[in-house]
């Protein structure tokens, strides 16, 4: 049976900077459990570890899906023999062609684009189509495609791309308060984005491990420069299997509390905060290395209000409405990320991240503490290789690629946007044809027809102009941020 959840043990923390009675469970692992990153005390394998890939709501049980994990290219498929989902590697022992191009079979095995070798979940070759009667070439281990662990925890689905054997033993890193089957479980309601970033998965961490961040690059999205002021972080208990701090005053100089920050090696993170406003809110970023220069966040907002009107709000957007707002304060950072990134890489080979950052505030002491743990434990997923050129802003500001079309209910929106907008052009265009007809066999009588005909063109006309900038939304972000907007 699979842990759950990694942040276990709960024991009082060590360090007693915290002051606190209660304190949240601790970074250990349990005695039958192994650590992730593996067992070496000195250095962390990003391989050991169990990763987010896809949301389930969004994979289809009827199709191939790729993504690339590490380096390495997967496919992910249905396997409705044993109803559960497979993550194989990319590509047919045969000929390596990938067998994402092939499709799942009327049997339900993964069957091959090339030349129709079928594979049973466990990777096994079932069918050689080319081979002659009585031979068993199938059976040979070569025959095989490699099979990763999966398991699906709190909607998300995860492969393990470590030794297939430790998988079990390895805990899952998931959030607390979603656990199903905890009291209060049922009093959260959730939203979650995803979105594939043109940076690492460690440069995003970077990012939301900063809270002091908020106020001028999300200014007139999520923050506002008004709010800025001293930010006093606390690392409160570190070690190996990540860092707990805190944000005493927490943010809007303290108007909305104390922040609890958790950061779970190596790409899980999410900061904690209660107010008398707003409830209890979380802001939880899994952070899934896809290649070096590239990552794929979750980002996942848990909130517990004490009203039921902003909960049902919420359970009452649609999600990719939601979708298209969380890419916009994305991509308020992207561009900044992705050439900062470089330039932090030729700095860092040449001096150091200590002596090239210059980091004289408490602000970055959850920054300081991440590449403090990055050196320590040798903790760099793409170890010596370079980033690759940076890619012109109209590809950092992609949505489509990255979000759309992984979506699945970005995707139906799209298409439903799309088939909306060509009927009301062809009813306007419809009605602007027969005006002139209207107009000459009515006379006199038609001046009223004609005045509601008219006005019914302009409506549908400005209706086709806001569903073209609508659909555009999901494919391209804007080009100018809020906070660079001149100020009103």
């Amino acid at each position: 049976m699979l842990t759950s959840h990694l942040t276990v043990a709960p024991q009082p923390l060590t360090d007693t900077e915290t002051g606190d009675e209660n304190q949240p469970e601790t970074l250990t692992s349990l005695p039958d459990q192994l650590p992730a990153g593996g067992t070496d005390s000195a250095r962390f394998d990003w391989k050991a570890v169990w990763y987010p890939v896809h949301y389930e709501e969004d994979l289809d049980k009827t199709k191939l899906t790729r993504f690339t994990l590490l380096d390495q290219p997967l496919v992910i498929w249905w396997d409705q023999t044993a109803e559960t989902w497979r993550a194989f590697e990319d590509k047919c022992p045969h000929r390596l062609a990938p067998l994402s191009e092939g499709r799942i079979a009327a049997d339900g095995l993964l069957e091959c684009p090339y030349h129709g070798w079928a594979f049973d979940g466990s990777g096994a070759c079932d069918r050689i189509p080319q081979q002659v009667e009585g031979r068993k070439a199938e059976a040979s281990q070569r025959a095989c495609v490699a099979s990763l662990p999966t398991v699906v925890r709190q909607g998300l689905l995860f492969v393990y791309p470590g030794q297939p054997e430790d998988a079990e033993k390895t805990p899952v890193p998931t959030v607390p308060v979603l656990e199903e089957g905890l009291e209060d479980a049922s009093e959260w309601v959730c939203i979650n984005t995803f979105r594939d970033l043109p940076y690492d998965a460690l440069t995003l961490l970077e990012n939301v491990l900063d809270p002091s961040h908020l106020p001028y690059t999300h200014h007139r999205s999520v923050g506002n420069r008004v709010n800025a002021g001293p930010v006093e972080l606390e690392v409160v208990e570190s070690g190996r299997q990540g860092f707990k701090g805190v944000w005493r005053e927490g943010p809007r100089r303290g108007k909305l509390g104390r922040q609890d920050t958790t950061f779970i090696a190596p790409g899980l993170m999410w900061h904690d905060l209660t107010s008398k406003q707003f409830g209890r809110t979380l802001t939880v970023v899994y952070a899934t290395p896809i290649s070096k220069g590239k990552c794929r966040i979750f980002a996942r907002f848990p909130f517990k209000f004490p009203s039921k009107i902003p909960q049902l709000f919420i359970k009452l957007t649609p999600r990719w409405y939601s979708h298209i707002g969380q890419n916009a304060v994305l991509e308020d950072d992207q561009i900044f990320l992705h050439h900062q990134e470089r330039l932090m890489a030729q700095a860092n080979d040449d001096r150091g991240f200590a002596k090239a950052f210059y980091l004289p505030t408490r602000a970055d002491r959850f920054v300081m503490t991440l590449h403090k743990w990055i050196n320590q434990y040798q903790a760099d997923p793409f170890p010596g290789q370079p980033l690759p050129p940076a890619a012109s802003r109209e590809s950092l500001l992609d949505r489509y690629h990255s979000h759309t079309e992984n979506c699945l209910s970005c995707r139906n929106a799209l298409t439903n946007i799309q088939r909306l907008r060509k009927g009301v052009g062809a009813t306007a265009a419809v009605a602007w044809a027969i005006a002139p007809l209207l107009a000459v066999s009515l006379g006199n009588t038609a001046i009223l027809a004609i005045v509601v005909l008219t006005a019914t063109i302009f409506a549908l006309g400005a209706s086709w102009f806001w569903l073209e900038k609508l659909e555009e939304k999901f494919y391209k972000g804007r080009a100018v941020p809020p906070r660079n907007l001149p100020e009103k």
